[in-house]
């Protein structure tokens, strides 16, 4: 038992090494600068968040699939999305697409709750499964319809969404706080995708284009 125990020790600091090395060279040198959001990415075990198959691909720069016809996000783009709301402590943030629990984790490293949903029955029971395990006492997932929102936890000092929609919900930025930031894909017809930042000041919404990206569609409720 004690070989067994030191294997699986040295196994996870290897792991440990290799998140290290996945922020030094696909994230930093991209221009991610925000001290907790490179902690936060060095720190989650993507591992353990992408199907047993994928876990030896979790560290490489590219998205994954993780089942249902969903992927995960490579890890330069979920430091981009996370650094973007910029994250702090005392914040509430909202996820719309919890999908393996991956950016909803990395969220939950650095602000004090986080709030997720996702439409997908199998995801959203198995990422909740992952996340309790792994000791996330601050992710609240729940399978529903993200488009709506979670208004009874509203307003929200950050929404992060992680598919692409036709349009920004209007019950999203009715349920931003003022000051807020929202980072959203959106798939407007054009060649490419564009993730928007939307921010809330003054009551009034503003909204700018910050990157080209492909994410899997927004899904409705039938």
């Amino acid at each position: 038992m004690l070989i067994l125990g030191l294997f699986l020790f040295y196994q996870e600091e290897d792991r440990s090494a290799e998140r290290k090395r996945m922020v030094r060279d696909q994230i930093e040198t991209r221009g991610i600068a925000d001290p907790s959001v490179l902690e936060a990415m060095r720190n989650v075990p993507r591992h353990k968040l992408v199907p047993e198959n994928q876990a030896k691909f979790a560290y490489a720069d590219r998205p994954l699939p993780i089942g249902q016809k969903q992927t995960i996000s490579q890890p330069y783009i979920v430091a981009y999305m996370t650094e973007l709301v910029q994250p702090k402590k005392h914040m509430k943030v909202l996820e719309i697409g919890t999908g393996s629990g991956y950016q909803a984790a990395v969220l939950a490293e650095i602000v004090d709750q986080v709030y997720t949903l996702e439409i997908v029955p199998e995801l959203g029971e198995k990422a909740k499964a992952v996340l309790g395990e792994m000791g996330y006492d601050n992710i609240h997932v729940r399978v529903a319809d993200g488009y709506n929102g979670w208004e009874e936890h509203a307003p929200f000092d950050a929404i992060v969404v992680t598919a692409a929609a036709d349009h920004i919900p209007p019950s999203l930025t009715e349920q931003l706080k003022e000051g807020g930031k929202m980072i959203i894909p959106i798939d407007s017809g054009e060649p490419a995708q564009q993730l928007v930042l939307v921010e809330k000041t003054g009551g009034k919404i503003s909204q700018s284009n910050v990157l080209p990206v492909r994410f899997v569609p927004f899904t409705r409720s039938k």
